[in-house]
């Protein structure tokens, strides 16, 4: 796997290894991305029938309006 270094502020990586009780910076950093990805797709689980559905709609030709 690739590997990226990126510069951080102290403070907040330090709160998120305080909130999140995990002792290496590195870890916390990996933690918040790893839940980040992990909600977007709960939520495009949840959400993605209905939007295929309004995208369904959308597609449909329209009746002409009078």
């Amino acid at each position: 796997m690739a590997k990226i270094n990126i510069s951080l502020d102290a403070e907040l990586v330090v709160e998120v290894m305080v909130l999140g009780g995990i002792g290496s910076p590195q870890d916390a950093i990996e933690a918040v991305v790893r839940d980040y990805i992990a909600r977007g797709h709960r939520t495009e689980a949840r959400t993605g029938l209905k939007d295929q559905n309004l995208r369904e709609i959308d597609v449909k030709p329209q009746e002409p309006q009078a």
